[in-house]
């Protein structure tokens, strides 16, 4: 079975140091990539008043033609980008409002991408993803971390994780 895979982008900026260190995993393993800013999505709401927004169908469509969702987020004070955030929130439509949508992420498999000026950064910071897969049914698979410094090294980089 194809294991069809997804980089999905969170980041202020959508041709930042996120998207530099993305590109190079996209193209040397034929990934598509989902921009986040290239959709309108708002706060997650417990009255649900934003049903009619992006959110849902962009998640279906990830659902249904990807089995591995990779999260490429730079880190903001020591967290993930504040649009990732709110799509991350917004799983929680899932739970409540759309739940046979989001039955479907059981199984599928995640991975974390990070982008800071530092070589290494907490673990902490992959918590949220780590226990947000655990929660969904997901299998959390790993997460790489990229010194926006030094992309010219990370080209030769192999993940087998993914």
């Amino acid at each position: 079975m194809e294991n069809k895979k997804v980089i999905i982008q969170g980041s202020s900026r959508s041709n930042g140091n996120t998207s530099n260190s993305i590109a190079i995993i996209s193209e040397k393993y034929n990934i598509d990539v989902i921009d986040l800013n290239d959709y309108t999505f708002s706060y997650y709401d417990y009255e649900s008043k934003n049903l009619n927004d992006d959110f849902l169908p962009l998640i279906t469509s990830i659902i249904e033609k990807y089995d591995t969702l990779i999260f490429a987020t730079p880190v903001y004070w020591y967290n993930m980008s504040g649009i990732m955030k709110v799509f991350f929130d917004r799983f929680s439509d899932l739970i409540r409002v759309e739940k046979e949508t989001g039955r479907k992420l059981r199984g599928k498999n995640m991975f974390v991408i990070s982008n800071s000026h530092d070589d290494k950064i907490d673990a902490n910071f992959y918590i949220p993803f780590q226990k947000s897969a655990a929660y969904l049914g997901m299998n959390y698979t790993g997460e790489l971390h990229v010194n926006a410094d030094k992309n010219k090294e990370f080209k030769n980089i192999e993940l087998t994780q993914l």
